[in-house]
């Protein structure tokens, strides 16, 4: 594909690179922009025709007329600028970090001079408004002298004239050109941002649903941990209650406890009285009866201390 330069021919660049694209200079690329820019500062005369052609010049002189405009070029330089001026003297209360800018060295020896002959200096081309207008004086200042005796000499002027007048209106045409060119790049940088703006407004929507989405889940959350909450209260309250009866229980397996080993006693004590002492028939019928009574009364109250221990056991 041939390129053709928008900056030095009267033909479009719009069939090279897409309107949206901003091309990014590399850091050596940079550096050789401010370097260029810095040792060139006599060609920036102020008028914004002959900052035209400066920054066409820079541009050509690293290759990449095909890939910016002499806007995106001025407008790279007020940036760079602006962010060493930023980083130079931050507002009060904020902390600026220079060095962790990589081009804050370099635009600070371009700022103070330091970089002043460190490129080449440029020629400096003339604008298209000075070639139409020196098209137009010499249209004016060198036409050939009419005369109505000599037909000759009026068909040269005429067509002097009309030359000279396509060429002017060739170079205003250029001129016109230059400037729909860049305004077709303004539009496509707009057209770019409210892409953008469109697209953060649905990221933005998309944040809001998804915030409430996780507030839902919260208060899902807080109901969950507040039942939680109340049953493990339910729970402790129960716990207590079996604690309760746990310790009265103990206390009535304590009291089984006394009332058998007092049974033994009783039981020991009445063997012992039960031993054979009597030396008639009479006195020992006598004392079998009572020792039969007796032992029968000691049976009932052991089966009946067995089935209350059962029964607190079961509990």
């Amino acid at each position: 594909m041939e390129f053709h330069n928008h900056a030095y021919t009267c033909t479009t660049y719009n069939d090279v690179r897409p309107l949206e694209f901003i091309y990014k200079m590399s850091s050596k690329e940079i550096q050789d922009f401010v370097q260029l820019r810095v040792s060139n500062d006599s060609l920036f005369s102020g008028r914004s025709d002959t900052s035209m052609g400066a920054w066409r010049d820079i541009l050509k002189q690293m290759g990449l007329q095909h890939k910016m405009t002499h806007s995106q070029a001025s407008k790279e330089w007020e940036n760079l600028k602006k962010r060493y001026k930023e980083l130079k003297n931050p507002p009060d209360g904020v902390k600026a970090f220079p060095e962790a800018w990589p081009h804050f060295t370099l635009m600070d020896d371009a700022i103070k001079g330091r970089l002043v002959g460190s490129a080449p200096i440029l020629e400096a081309s003339p604008s298209p408004f000075s070639r139409a207008k020196r098209s137009w004086l010499s249209m004016v200042m060198t036409s050939p002298a009419i005369s109505v005796a000599d037909g000759t000499e009026i068909e040269d002027s005429l067509n002097g004239e009309e030359e000279e007048e396509r060429e002017g209106s060739r170079n205003i045409n250029c001129i016109m050109r230059g400037v729909e060119d860049e305004r077709n790049v303004i539009n496509g940088e707009r057209q770019a941002m409210e892409r953008e703006k469109q697209l953060t407004e649905r990221e933005r929507l998309v944040l809001q649903r998804e915030k409430a989405a996780l507030d839902r889940d919260v208060t899902t959350l807080e109901r969950d941990r507040a039942s939680l909450e109340r049953e493990r209260a339910t729970l402790e309250r129960e716990k207590a209650v079996l604690e309760r009866e746990r310790a009265m229980v103990e206390t009535d397996r304590e009291a089984v406890s006394r009332d058998r080993l007092s049974l033994e006693c009783e039981k020991a004590r009445m063997k012992r009285l039960c031993a054979p002492k009597a030396t008639t028939e009479e006195v020992a019928e006598q004392s079998g009866n009572v020792n039969d009574t007796h032992v029968m009364d000691m049976d009932r109250k052991e089966r009946f201390l067995y089935l209350f221990e059962k029964l607190i056991e079961s509990v």
